[in-house]
């Protein structure tokens, strides 16, 4: 199960914004997972809630936003979502599709408090 080696990632960089920053904790992470980044959410939500505690985390609300395939078709230019299990452009059928989003699990935003808060 890699969503904990992700959660051990999520939690460093969450510490090491909130040090850079002069902040005493995280109270809100927000992700974004691609439906091809082979990311499984309930896991990763589950990892979180399982190391969080005793770290900078510990009362962090943790959001996911699922984030669908996107994709621009080389051969009419259609660019928009695929619906799951579609493999061929929705207006012309071609093949020749470049994916533009939806492989990818970004850190979108760290919400920090300090003590002067």
């Amino acid at each position: 199960m890699h969503e904990f080696s992700i959660v051990d990632s999520l939690l460093h960089l969450a510490e090491e914004h909130a040090t850079k920053n002069n902040a005493t904790k995280v109270t809100k992470l927000e992700i974004k997972i691609g439906v091809l980044s082979g990311v499984e959410p309930d896991l990763l939500k589950t990892a979180f809630e399982t190391f969080k505690e005793g770290t900078i985390c510990e009362n962090a609300e943790f959001i996911m936003k699922i984030q669908p395939v996107i994709v621009k078709c080389k051969s009419c230019g259609f660019e928009g979502e695929l619906k799951k299990d579609e493999y061929f452009c929705p207006k012309c059928n071609s093949e020749g599709l470049e994916i533009i989003d939806g492989e990818d699990m970004y850190l979108m935003s760290l919400e920090l408090e300090s003590d002067d808060d």
